[in-house]
């Protein structure tokens, strides 16, 4: 049984004070039965890796360089990450790949350096409306996937997130029909790939304006087995709920 999966991407927003939310987090899930992950912008990562050492919260990253180290000005290693305290890290998000151009193969390319210092790599996937539009999402989607993901990807060391790009930010939010679909062929496509198993130890995360409002409904579709979150993620208040909803979501059988 996979276990769920509730991340928060907080993206390019907090400071020292924001790390306030982080401790309402683990105050208000001491005990969780779904894993709890918040990805806080680089200048962070030690502050939360430290306020959340004796609780499940986990702190992750939302990038990283595919190299260890280098003349790369700017960038973090996957390795510094892990150095600060991050289990996980965020790649291929589509404001990498649109914002940065980053490509699939450079995506796989951060997932192994992910992997190889003890990193969860969340591996980002997702289409356009233009794309959803011109009926091509499954097409984009398993290009995405295959290039993306390296041949050793299991649960243990990735998490796939699907977000539709026309859903991040927007209010937006894909019909759960839609959602099941490409939830449905990822499971398939990873069977395909991997074998069943395998397969089915890797959590499927949907982003896209989740909020508490949307959460329950959510997580009751096919193969979601959590959810990347983004501005909801941002404050305790809003984010608790939508863990509350994923417990009671894994607690139904």
């Amino acid at each position: 049984m996979r276990r769920k999966l509730a991340a928060g991407n907080w993206k390019m927003n907090g400071t020292n004070a924001s790390l306030a939310e982080v401790q309402i987090l683990t105050r208000n899930h001491p005990a969780p039965s779904v894993d709890l992950l918040i990805c806080p912008p680089a200048t962070l990562i030690v502050q939360a890796a430290a306020l959340t050492a004796d609780s499940p919260l986990e702190i992750g990253a939302q990038d990283c360089h595919a190299a260890a180290a280098g003349a790369h000005t700017g960038d973090i290693s996957a390795v510094m990450l892990a150095e600060a305290g991050a289990r996980a890290v965020i790649l291929g998000h589509s404001e990498r790949r649109q914002d940065h151009d980053e490509s699939s193969a450079l995506v796989s390319a951060k997932t192994q350096a992910a992997w190889a210092s003890g990193l969860t790599a969340v591996v980002c996937l997702g289409e356009t409306l233009a794309q959803r539009e011109a009926a091509q999402t499954l097409d984009i989607i398993a290009d995405q996937l295959d290039a993306s993901l390296p041949d050793g990807a299991t649960g243990t060391n990735t998490v796939i997130a699907y977000e539709p790009i026309w859903a991040i930010g927007t209010g937006l939010t894909p019909s759960t029909a839609q959602i099941a679909e490409v939830h449905d062929f990822l499971r398939r496509r990873l069977a395909d790939r991997f074998g069943e198993d395998r397969a089915d130890t890797i959590r499927l995360l949907y982003g896209g304006s989740v909020k508490p409002s949307n959460a329950m409904e959510i997580f009751a579709t096919s193969n979601v087995d959590g959810a990347l979150v983004g501005g909801a993620s941002l404050k305790a208040a809003d984010f608790s709920p939508i863990v509350k909803a994923l417990e009671d979501c894994a607690a139904t059988p």
